[in-house]
């Protein structure tokens, strides 16, 4: 039997946590950089760093949940993971899941911006965000909703955690949400998640089916599912330029322009390599476009920082 620190890695999947650590960590600076502008000085960096630490925990709750409700499709699809291999107890697994969402739970009750007026400091902002993004990662996988069982309820509940409500919380560490700005972002990053949530679906054809999954892979096949998601991947941040146009976005707007388009460029450049060959999607767990998904992610976030804090 393989090693217990080498199960527990491949049951978390570390790989996954740092892309929603990173995101918040960037939307909380991307914030601060927004006016009116804060300082960033060492009481504004603890609320960042707890928030980096609450959304790794999360997509640990989140990662561990869904492992449990799919086990008898994982026995299908990814028969080598620790939970169908029997290297690993449900026992365990429920421990893992429920510790992970109560420390997601109460790291972000604990953030508050550090420079909000006493008003906003009490409203918690980011636990009640939170709380929705949690609720949102359990009624993906687990029953009576089920939303994975649904084909556009399941990339929408995808899409709410992973896109939208990340920029609102890790937004929330740095200021007040009640605002149109992180909103307008939230929704741009949304839409884009909501088409290429599905890339997730191609390769997990068999076992999605058999286990009353209708994804729009299950449902409509590979060709026509790839053709519906490839304007999801681009067109979402033409929308980056519209927000500087309309006064929504106080970062500066020449760079946003810039970043949108250039963004939408690197969007279209996935698209192509998923239009390309759409069958590879169905046969390769790790389809190149995956990577490059996650890539854009990282570009997108990093550079939404590094603009509002030096622009």
């Amino acid at each position: 039997m393989a090693d217990r620190a080498s199960i527990y890695r491949r049951f978390l999947r570390p790989f996954t946590l740092v892309p929603p650590a990173l995101g918040f960590l960037c939307w909380g600076l991307c914030a601060s950089g927004a006016a009116p502008r804060t300082a960033l000085d060492a009481a504004a960096w603890w609320p960042l760093l707890f928030g980096a630490l609450m959304a790794a925990a999360l997509n640990v709750a989140s990662n561990s949940i869904n492992q449990i409700y799919d086990l008898e499709i994982d026995r299908i699809n990814k028969p080598a993971r620790p939970l169908p291999a029997g290297e690993l107890s449900l026992g365990i697994a429920w421990g893992v899941a429920v510790a992970a969402y109560a420390a997601a739970l109460l790291l972000a009750w604990v953030i508050q911006p550090a420079h909000a007026d006493p008003a906003t400091r009490a409203r918690h902002e980011t636990f009640w965000v939170v709380l929705a993004g949690a609720l949102a990662t359990y009624i993906y996988s687990a029953p009576p909703l089920r939303t994975k069982r649904f084909t556009f309820l399941s990339n929408l509940t995808i899409a709410l955690p992973r896109g939208a409500l990340l920029i609102i919380a890790g937004w929330s560490a740095s200021k007040s949400i009640l605002a149109p700005e992180p909103w307008f972002i939230a929704a741009v990053f949304g839409v884009y998640i909501l088409g290429a949530a599905t890339t997730k679906d191609f390769a997990d054809i068999e076992g999605d089916r058999r286990g009353g999954c209708r994804t729009l892979p299950v449902r409509l096949g590979v060709r026509p599912a790839a053709r519906i998601i490839a304007p999801f991947l681009c067109l979402p941040f033409l929308a980056l330029p519209l927000g500087v146009v309309w006064g929504l976005l106080s970062g500066p707007g020449p760079a946003l322009l810039l970043l949108g388009l250039g963004l939408s460029a690197y969007g279209a450049f996935i698209a192509y390599l998923i239009l390309r060959r759409p069958e590879e999607l169905a046969t390769e767990s790790n389809h190149v476009s995956w990577k490059h998904m996650y890539l854009l992610m990282v570009v997108a976030q990093v550079g939404f920082a590094v603009l509002y804090r030096l622009g």
